[in-house]
């Protein structure tokens, strides 16, 4: 998978893996780990779908259904990724927190709903829910922070509580943060991100 790794300046700091919003790139988010822990090695990851030219990280069927045998196909693929990467990289493979945007947010918290002991935390920037009707992994303790619009028109507050739910009851550590604008990621979100991050792994 296309790439950019940053070695960090504190070996012992998680390793942020960041996923970008459709039609994004592995460069979008860098400027979102320098705030959330600067100290922190970097693997930052490009989609491997195309969507009218726009990378993704699974397919979709329409605007808010995905294409479930692909979500659970590209979930295996990034999931071997991160194995290779800690091998090729040298950095610990169950420290990685997770941040993601939009369809960057879904990857992740597919990871989540797949693979246990994937991630050791996760900062879920507007995500949905990977899918429903299937058992989760034991998540216990793990550390995850939603960024949520109340005015979001692609993910409404109900698809927020529910995948809130869904993580909690499977034994996340769940904080869900509430702005009142809609799906874009705002200064204020990215703030209450980087002190949940703080508070957690600081």
């Amino acid at each position: 998978m296309k790439h950019i790794f940053q070695q960090g300046t504190n070996s012992d700091a998680p390793v942020l893996v960041l996923f970008h919003g459709t039609g994004g790139t592995e460069r979008d988010l860098l400027p979102l780990a320098g705030i959330i822990s600067p100290q922190s090695s970097v693997l930052s990851v490009r989609g491997n779908v195309l969507e009218n030219g726009m990378p993704r990280f699974f397919r979709r069927l329409s605007e808010g259904v995905f294409d479930e045998e692909d979500l659970v196909l590209r979930t295996a693929e990034l999931n071997d990724f991160l194995n290779e990467a800690a091998q090729t990289y040298g950095f610990n493979r169950g420290n990685l927190v997770a941040v993601g945007y939009s369809n960057g947010a879904n990857i992740a918290g597919s990871l989540l709903f797949h693979h246990k002991d994937a991630l050791r935390g996760a900062i879920l920037h507007h995500p949905m829910v990977p899918r429903r009707g299937i058992d989760l992994p034991a998540l216990d303790g793990v550390p995850v922070f939603i960024g949520a619009g109340r005015n979001d028109p692609l993910c409404p507050p109900e698809e927020t509580e529910e995948l809130e739910r869904l993580l909690t009851e499977a034994g996340a550590q769940v904080t869900v943060h509430w702005e009142v604008s809609g799906h874009q990621l705002s200064a204020s979100e990215i703030d209450a991100a980087s002190a949940w991050y703080q508070r957690t792994f600081a």
